[in-house]
């Protein structure tokens, strides 16, 4: 993302949502460009979704290779390609969040002390692996949500946030 974009978010928008994006690039240039556009505006610091792709495996240089293949055009796309470089990273496979369920905690985490709020996953792998992403996902999603929060996938309308008792979607 260009700088005049990221200050553009900061000083109107709720957040960004990055994909193909390091948390090297998001904690040292986005987030720190947009909360200096925020502060200027007089907002809060917008937040910041972070998407990668993510595989809980033994085999990490399989996972490496399918990685670079399945995501092999981001490493070719400029805007995509500025953001690799930034991180340091010679391809998408370099971005990636590959390894065991320790592995993969630790490097989910580090997007969290990057500044990142949300976490959007692209899983991929074998049909094992991404079930394996998905159990150590949602169960560290499980430990993070606060008592009465709102689960993944679901939301609060403005209804629900003054009364409990109203249901977005729900009909009597």
């Amino acid at each position: 993302m260009a700088p005049r974009m990221l200050e553009l978010a900061g000083s109107i928008a709720d957040g960004t949502i990055l994909w193909m994006t390091g948390p090297r690039t998001a904690a040292d240039y986005i987030i720190p460009t947009m909360a200096a556009a925020a502060a200027k505006a007089g907002r809060p610091t917008p937040a910041t979704m972070m998407g990668l792709p993510v595989c809980v495996t033994t085999d990490v240089d399989a996972a490496k290779e399918r990685a670079a293949k399945d995501y092999l055009i981001y490493g070719q796309l400029p805007s995509y390609r500025a953001m690799l470089d930034r991180e340091g990273a010679a391809g998408p496979a370099d971005i990636a969040i590959i390894g065991n369920e320790a592995k993969v905690r630790s490097d989910v985490e580090r997007l969290v002390d990057s500044g990142a709020t949300e976490f959007a996953v692209s899983p991929f792998g074998s049909a094992e692996e991404c079930a394996a992403t998905r159990a150590l996902l949602g169960s560290m999603a499980a430990e993070a949500q606060p008592e009465g929060a709102v689960g993944p996938g679901e939301h609060r309308s403005k209804a629900e946030e003054r009364s409990p008792n109203v249901r977005a979607g729900a009909t009597s």
